[in-house]
């Protein structure tokens, strides 16, 4: 698994202003609850969100969510299964470009490790939704909260 970016922010920001950029977000519950971190990067600085990252060239999609749980939170997970997806239309306001659709999967950590990376100032558990969660990943996570808890 390459952890290296495929393409320069020029190339990023050429290719996702015509086509939609493929996610996975990690809803990863730990015995303390679901990690959440808070954005320390724009576009949504500031806020709570999931683990996640674009889906790269190839990449298969339990390598792109072992590959976003190492880097992202210097962790590994176990994946249970895909509880759905979610779309972000505000993401060309927010950015100036782009449209991204996320593939969500429920993951299992120990928790004992999480260490944010640049991305994040921060990693938490919950046990309900914080109040400044990215508007998406709210309205996705109480759909499947039942199912998550």
């Amino acid at each position: 698994m390459n952890n290296k970016k495929p393409f320069s922010s020029k190339e990023f920001r050429a290719i996702y202003s015509k086509v939609h950029r493929l996610c996975v977000d990690l809803v990863i519950k730990t015995p303390k609850g679901l990690v959440l971190t808070l954005r320390d990067i724009e576009p949504q600085k500031g806020k709570w969100h999931l683990p996640g990252g674009t889906v790269h060239y190839r990449e298969k999609l339990a390598d792109a969510i072992k590959r976003v749980a190492r880097t992202e939170l210097s962790s590994k997970v176990k994946i249970k299964e895909f509880l759905g997806y979610m779309e972000f239309p505000n993401e060309a306001k927010d950015r100036g470009f782009g449209s991204t659709v996320s593939l969500a999967f429920l993951c299992f950590s120990d928790g004992e490790t999480l260490k944010p990376d640049e991305q994040s100032s921060e990693i938490r558990t919950f046990n309900k939704l914080p109040p400044n969660l990215i508007k998406e990943q709210s309205v996705f996570l109480r759909s499947v909260w039942r199912k998550i808890r």
